[in-house]
């Protein structure tokens, strides 16, 4: 369905807000969540804030996939950027801490449809071969909100107040609103009517369980809840695959991931979740713990592996779109970011700041060159009226191998320098303000058993990679199709016949 150029401009302008939005209000909160909680008398369920968020945009996205291969994505789309701005006003609202979790559940929901139909959209109005430079422009939006979001949300907290954070969504939502409402067509429904409820019922339950159960696991009053979970998780995705083969209408059609192209690319982009987004959290603690440094200092190692993978993002996506060759950007993307990381598991202490910098800025690098670009390809690859449903998949396997893999790194630090601290130490007193206040000898001896306990995470994240650089080479060698509007394929370069994706 082509567009004009300028339609398309307004198009690409509305989807990045809102995608900026839905980004933007997951790292925002981070650095107000002590003064929310504070302000509602409830520290206890500060962590809930964040954890609601996230369950509810990751659990929804095949429901929301599903839907808009049903009712069509504009449809969708608009109804997420509504609920949003609504849970938006009320997240402010909220007199107590029960009620702000609430508004963030409606707000995590409609997120994952602003994110989910963004990419959907794209794909119904441009030519596979234009695909990959929207998708680069568009999923800038999230580096961008890491970069920012935690130093935004610190600036209007002391200056606003944080219910600042959530409001300031208002005026940029409505205005994209606006925007969305001229520029996005009417896309026709490209499923037949027909809801798996079975289907979309197990699967959310798997999840939910799942990620609760991730959650959980680290703490040991907690631990019998999360075994509970996880069997609660197995006995549901065991129910949910029974219920996708016999569905007429599947929320998660099975059959797609036959097709080499989509197979190879859901599981990169699994490698993304598990590889890096997983580690990003704990490099700060890494780095104050290893190097010395400051807590300021220490965000500069994030930020650069954030800057790699903005700059490859959307690089990788022009020159896609320009050539539309896509298969070397993942292979020569997942070697580096193999290679950078097993380079951390042999970095020694004591070396300067930029050591690590330079190599995470290589894997960031290596990262950003298939982010964006593997849902154009995926998208390419799969029929028309599977576009949501495979768009959410290779989301969803993104965001769980992020949370699963979050929780076991949080899980092996936390046991790996409790037993390496020296006897009758007490690993919970153990904080970079204690260890920078410290005599050298000691700064030294907790510098080793952190570099000790990282190495191999790097290792183990490093064999991730090296799993995707597999898949990549799995990947059909071709060229992205110009042809707008029919089922996108693959050419194969020596002119031979075209071929499916």
């Amino acid at each position: 369905m082509p567009l004009s150029p300028l339609r398309l401009r307004l198009l690409v302008a509305s989807l990045l807000t809102v995608s900026f939005l839905g980004a933007l209000d997951h790292t925002v909160v981070s650095t107000s969540l002590a003064t929310i909680a504070g302000d509602l008398g409830a520290l206890e369920q500060m962590g809930w804030v964040v954890v609601s968020y996230t369950l509810a945009s990751t659990v929804l996205l095949p429901v929301l996939g599903k839907l808009g291969d049903i009712v069509g994505p504009r449809a969708v789309f608009l109804s997420s950027l509504v609920l949003f701005l609504i849970a938006s006003l009320a997240c402010g609202f909220a007199p107590n801490m029960g009620l702000l979790i609430v508004a963030r559940v409606f707000q995590g929901m409609s997120s994952a449809g602003l994110q989910l139909m963004s990419q959907t959209i794209i794909a119904q109005v441009t030519s596979p071969r234009a695909r990959p430079k929207y998708m680069a422009i568009i999923g800038a939006a999230f580096p961008v909100a890491i970069l920012i979001g935690p130093l935004l949300g610190g600036i209007i907290a002391d200056n606003w107040g944080w219910q600042w954070v959530f409001w300031v969504n208002l005026p940029v939502g409505v205005a994209a609103l606006v925007f969305a409402l001229v520029a996005i067509p009417s896309i026709p429904r490209a499923s037949a009517p027909g809801f798996d409820v079975l289907g979309s019922v197990t699967f959310t339950a798997a999840l939910v369980a799942l990620v609760l159960g991730v959650s959980w696991v680290a703490d040991p009053e907690l631990l019998t809840s999360a075994l509970s979970a996880f069997g609660i998780a197995l006995a549901a995705f065991a129910l949910f695959f029974w219920a996708e083969v016999r569905a007429a209408n599947p929320v998660v059609p099975l059959h797609i991931f036959k097709n080499r192209t989509v197979a190879a690319g859901t599981a990169l982009s699994a490698i993304i979740g598990v590889g890096l987004f997983s580690i990003t959290a704990y490099l700060p603690t890494y780095v104050q713990m290893a190097y010395s440094t400051t807590a300021t200092v220490s965000g500069l190692v994030p930020i650069a592996t954030v800057m790699g993978m903005l700059v490859s993002n959307l690089l990788t996506g022009f020159l896609a779109s320009r050539s539309g060759r896509y298969r070397v950007y993942p292979i020569v993307g997942t070697a580096l970011g193999a290679v950078g990381l097993l380079i951390m598991s042999m970095l020694p202490v004591g070396l300067p700041l930029w050591a690590p910098m330079v190599v995470m800025f290589a894997v960031g690098l290596g990262t950003g060159s298939f982010m964006s670009l593997i849902v154009a390809v995926v998208q390419s690859a799969a029929p028309k009226n599977a576009t949501g449903a495979v768009t959410a998949s290779v989301n969803i396997v993104r965001q769980v191998g992020s949370t699963v893999t979050t929780a076991i790194i949080g899980g092996v630090i936390g046991a790996g320098v409790a037993a390496m601290l020296p006897i009758g130490f007490d690993a919970a007193s153990l904080t970079p303000q204690l260890v920078h206040g410290s005599d050298a000898a000691f700064q030294a001896t907790v510098a080793q058993i952190y570099r000790d306990v990282f190495a191999p995470i790097f290792i183990g994240l490093s064999a991730a990679y090296a799993v995707g650089f597999v898949a990549a080479l799995l990947l059909p060698p071709g060229r992205l199709s110009n042809e707008t509007g029919s089922i996108p394929v693959v050419v194969e370069p020596q002119n031979e016949p075209a071929s499916r994706a």
